[in-house]
């Protein structure tokens, strides 16, 4: 079921707690109102049947027969009024007591009738008179007071009544409404996360969300039928939404590795060509000497020959460094990893650096935070990349530059940094983006191109990052960030 039947639905059934509250409060309205007018006719009623019994003394005692006169008209006027308001006062007090009351009055008017006003009423007659009088007022009053009893048990009833419908019907509206956009909301976390983690690489899925609480609310309402439509759907608009998510998120999975692939591919050409560069200056100076060593054999001095066979022995370990450094990126070690302190590490790197800081003539300043959470390194892996790396920031400098070298703390991912910057020639823009490629270099025939190749390598192997950043003429700034130390992290991936 769509989302927006589901509203509807919800709206519907508040509208129909609505409808059912104005319904019932209405006819209790209206009972209200007819006991109202029953109680209005009662106290005239009443007010009549006083002055009945009034007007009985004053012909038991002072003989006034105009009094039955008085007595009758009151009781016709009494009639005549229980007739007009009829329906009402059944619906009021009821049928039966209506013809109690109706019954009540006929007596009492046939027995005023019956008295000869011309002649003084017999003790029995005026016995029967004050008994009929006396039955009929307490009677009426009787009912007067229990309908009023009525009225105010009704008014209370109304408002209890009205009270608690309008908190159901607020409950009800807030919890459908809670329902459906915690169903909402928690859809659209899901695919926020979802899109964020693609738009990083991370390719997952979207799962229906659930949260703990909502678990026995979900249970009761999958036994509930008939709100069984609040339960996540698969075929609403946040589950089409959900599938194109997953499908996407497939689909860019797929081209990613077709990517990856293409990407080792080329990186396969890359690392060819340089090989085939790299190996051929070596492999050639070999030839021209072996050669130039065959021709001269007869003419050249032993110093000469022993001098020919070093410089190729110089080339062929030059090979070997080459081949070395490839074969320890394309098939990186292990780390073998160790619980240490990042500032040890690096005063052991300058340490073994020292020498070289000294003949450059260049400036160099540390600052180590304190207090750094350790870190799980191989150090002698890292020691190789803090190396190379100020190696590199000693040959980009000249006498009376700067070097500075930091470590802190990146609280916001829980990253321990290591900044290395110098105030050198700097990097030209159009270069930046090749400075980790294989076999890229700005120092001509004297690099190789693999340092930096080689150092990316190892803090990717770490879990961490490196960036660069450089501007000519002010200098280079390279950052190495790597995850704090977790023991549980850690174990798992050992394991």
């Amino acid at each position: 079921m769509k989302i927006v039947h589901k509203i509807i639905l919800a709206n519907t059934f508040n509208i129909l707690l609505i409808a059912l509250t104005g319904f019932f409060a209405y006819q209790n309205l209206n009972l209200l109102l007819t006991k109202l007018r029953y109680v209005e006719i009662a106290d005239d009623m009443n007010a009549s049947f006083l002055e009945m019994r009034l007007s009985e003394k004053n012909y038991f005692l002072y003989k006034d027969t105009s009094a039955l006169k008085t007595i009758q008209n009151k009781l016709n006027e009494s009639k005549e009024a229980m007739e007009s308001g009829r329906a009402d006062i059944i619906k009021a007090i009821g049928a039966r007591s209506y013809q109690q009351l109706e019954s009540s009055t006929h007596a009492y008017l046939q027995i005023i009738s019956s008295a000869d006003v011309k002649a003084p009423a017999s003790e029995e007659l005026q016995s029967r008179i004050r008994e009929a009088g006396q039955r009929l007022r307490e009677f009426s009053d009787h009912i007067t007071k229990m309908e009023r009893s009525n009225v105010n048990r009704l008014i209370a009833d109304s408002r209890t009544g009205l009270f608690t419908s309008l908190v159901l019907i607020l409950f009800s509206a807030l919890g459908f409404s809670q329902l459906i956009s915690r169903r909402i909301l928690k859809s659209l976390t899901e695919i926020e996360n979802v899109a964020h983690a693609i738009s990083e690489g991370t390719f997952t899925k979207v799962e229906t969300v659930q949260t703990v609480d909502q678990d026995a609310v979900m249970k009761f309402l999958s036994r509930v039928k008939c709100f069984s439509f609040f339960l996540p759907n698969p075929s609403d608009e946040l589950g089409s939404v959900m599938k194109a998510i997953n499908s996407m998120s497939e689909e860019l999975k797929k081209h990613e590795e077709l990517i990856i692939q293409s990407k080792k591919l080329a990186s396969i050409g890359i690392l060819t060509a340089g090989v085939a560069h790299e190996l051929g200056n070596p492999l050639n100076n070999i030839s021209m000497m072996a050669q130039a060593y065959a021709e001269l054999y007869e003419d050249l001095s032993r110093e000469d020959r022993l001098d020919y066979m070093t410089k190729i022995e110089e080339e062929t370990e030059r090979i070997r460094d080459i081949v070395k450094n490839l074969l320890d990126f394309s098939k990186p070690k292990k780390p073998n990893r160790s619980e240490a302190h990042i500032n040890d590490v690096v005063q052991k790197s300058l340490k073994l650096v020292q020498n070289m800081i000294s003949i450059s003539n260049i400036e160099i300043s540390v600052r180590l935070a304190d207090g750094l959470p350790r870190v799980s390194i191989d150090i002698n892996q890292i020691q190789e990349v803090l190396i190379n790396l100020i190696t590199n920031a000693i040959q980009a400098a000249t006498a009376g530059d700067e070097l500075h070298i930091s470590t802190r703390l990146n609280v916001d991912d829980n990253h321990v940094e290591i900044e290395v910057q110098d105030t050198g020639k700097g990097i030209p823009p159009e270069f930046l983006p090749h400075v980790f490629d294989p076999f890229f270099t700005t120092k001509e025939a004297s690099g190789t191109g693999l340092g930096l190749f080689v150092s990316y390598g190892i803090i990717q192997n770490h879990q961490g990052s490196i960036r660069v950043q450089s501007e000519v003429g002010v200098g280079t700034c390279f950052t190495i960030e790597l995850p704090a130390y977790d023991t549980k992290e850690i174990n798992n991936e050992w394991s």
